[in-house]
């Protein structure tokens, strides 16, 4: 959906909330700019999460959304929308 494009690609990235993602692969196809990869978490990115977090990451396996585009990025706001954890924003690079 191009058109709900707000910026040139790049001028935003996309900011995942580690202690809110649960890893729900099917948002992530709402991003016509293909930012978002599912991934695990690496040891060190577990060790920073807050109690409930761990506690989630534990829940799904490790699995999380990660933005591996950032430079795609146009800022619709898609993504944000359709995290049924609420957990991106959009924030100025």
């Amino acid at each position: 959906m191009p058109d709900a494009c707000k910026h040139e690609a790049g001028v935003f990235s996309p900011t995942i909330d580690r202690n809110r993602c649960e890893g729900k692969e099917e948002w992530m196809h709402v991003c016509t700019y293909d930012v978002f990869e599912l991934g695990s978490l690496s040891a060190e990115d577990r060790k920073r999460l807050s109690l409930i977090g761990r506690l989630k990451a534990f829940a799904h396996g490790g699995k999380q959304a990660f933005a591996v585009r950032l430079e795609a990025c146009h800022a619709c706001g898609l993504c944000v929308t359709a995290c049924p954890e609420k957990a991106l924003r959009l924030v100025r690079r």
